[in-house]
């Protein structure tokens, strides 16, 4: 399970689990969010924030019997994220809802949302993602920070070129060019200063490339 402080969320933008490439959701966020697919998510479909994330029930989930019921309780046992669900309320999925209302809110605490499908699941995900953006913004106030972070930190050039070291993908790489603001500075960074962005394993080889 992913645990707070394993996954680090770009600024404004929203990591996938890789099994939604391709789904209609995906299809539907592209162009509205900056999306990423990763692999190692675990029992996390969408995370919105360093903090957020959503786990999406399908109908077919509901249909299919109790395995995302204990999905849902082992990621309320070993997580410390806030934990989003959102669950695809159909004619067919609409006879279990009662029974994933109860255990959802009244025994894990969490937060419900129903759908009539995955393109309104879309536009929901849209909304906690300008949530969470407004949020982490007030949190950081005037940290200067920010202000790097929504300058063109992501030139398609530089983040093409950090992406060609090993161990970085698309979202380490934005990582990297938001704490650093320039390739130069990034490669003489020392590996304590990288390690605050990607952790040790990661810095040691970034370091070494």
């Amino acid at each position: 399970p992913v645990t707070a402080g394993s996954i680090a969320v770009p600024y404004g933008h929203v990591i996938g689990n890789e099994k939604w490439r391709g789904s209609e959701v995906a299809q539907r966020l592209q162009g509205k969010v900056r999306l990423i697919f990763e692999d190692g998510l675990g029992l996390v479909d969408f995370h919105l924030s360093n903090r957020t994330c959503i786990l999406f029930i399908s109908e077919a989930d509901l249909v299919a019997g109790d395995e995302f019921k204990r999905r849902l309780v082992r990621f309320r046992n070993a997580s410390s994220l806030r934990g989003i669900i959102i669950v695809e309320k159909t004619q067919i999925s609409d006879q279990y809802y009662s029974g994933v209302q109860k255990l959802v809110v009244l025994e894990l605490g969490m937060v419900l949302l129903p759908v009539a499908n995955q393109g309104e699941a879309s536009q929901l995900i849209i909304q906690l993602v300008s949530f969470c953006v407004r949020e982490q913004s007030r949190e950081r106030g005037s940290n200067p920070l920010v202000r790097r972070l929504r300058a063109p930190l992501a030139e398609p050039a530089a983040l093409r070129a950090v992406q060609r070291i090993p161990a970085v993908g698309r979202a380490k790489a934005l990582l990297l060019l938001q704490r650093f603001g320039s390739i130069h500075r990034l490669c003489n960074a020392p590996v304590h200063e990288l390690q605050q962005v990607v952790g040790q394993t990661a810095a040691q080889q970034i370091y070494r490339f």
